[in-house]
């Protein structure tokens, strides 16, 4: 399977197509998308859990687009440090925040401005913004100190990273020493076309 896109691909347009999608989810959640949304969308589906999630700030709960449950895959403890790749409104950073406790810390890094700012409006909401840290960045080139971080989480997001390997290379040189990766996303079972692979909507859907 290839692991960066075609020599031809602008990632710069790639990344604005991303930029404006979820823009436009972070202001109109209930708008129409290709992909879903929301609280019903995410315990129906994903196996959250509806008590938690109706307990965080709205404004985190809806414009979640996430494809899987990263909580599901590990436990995280009280006093860890945990990276959030791709955090969105900061719904699964929420979630984390409250189990890593006021020793820990959360850091949340998304290259959507509007997400940020969601993400720590409803940080401040929730009560957690203390330990709670949102900054921009991409997932390859993440603005996170080395062998810093006791568990990252990543949820439909490096899917769309125009260089898995140098994005992958970012969550293990954040790690800790036997820290954790709770990953969910989007695979597919064959090799896709080189044409298909050079399609910035493609790439951006």
């Amino acid at each position: 399977m290839a692991a960066t896109c075609p020599d031809n691909l602008d990632v710069d347009i790639l990344r604005e197509k991303i930029r404006a999608t979820y823009d436009r989810v972070a202001h109109q959640p209930h708008g129409e998308y290709h992909f879903h949304r929301g609280i019903d969308y995410a315990c129906t589906l994903l196996g959250y859990d509806r008590a938690e999630l109706e307990s965080l700030p709205l404004s985190s709960v809806e414009p979640f687009a996430g494809v899987g449950n990263p909580h599901r895959i590990g436990t995280i403890q009280p006093g860890q440090s945990v990276l959030d790749v791709g955090c969105g409104a900061g719904m699964d950073l929420l979630l984390a925040a409250r189990r890593t406790g006021p020793t820990g810390r959360a850091i949340g890094v998304d290259m959507t401005p509007a997400m940020c700012e969601r993400a720590r409006a409803a940080a401040t909401e929730a009560g957690v913004d203390e330990i709670v840290d949102i900054r921009a960045g991409t997932a390859e080139k993440l603005p996170v100190d080395d062998a810093s971080i006791d568990a990252v989480m990543s949820n439909g997001v490096l899917n769309l990273s125009p260089d898995k390997k140098a994005a992958f290379g970012e969550v293990f040189r954040v790690l800790k020493p036997g820290g954790q990766l709770f990953l969910a996303d989007v695979v597919v079972q064959r090799e896709l076309s080189l044409d298909a692979r050079s399609d910035v909507d493609l790439w951006a859907a």
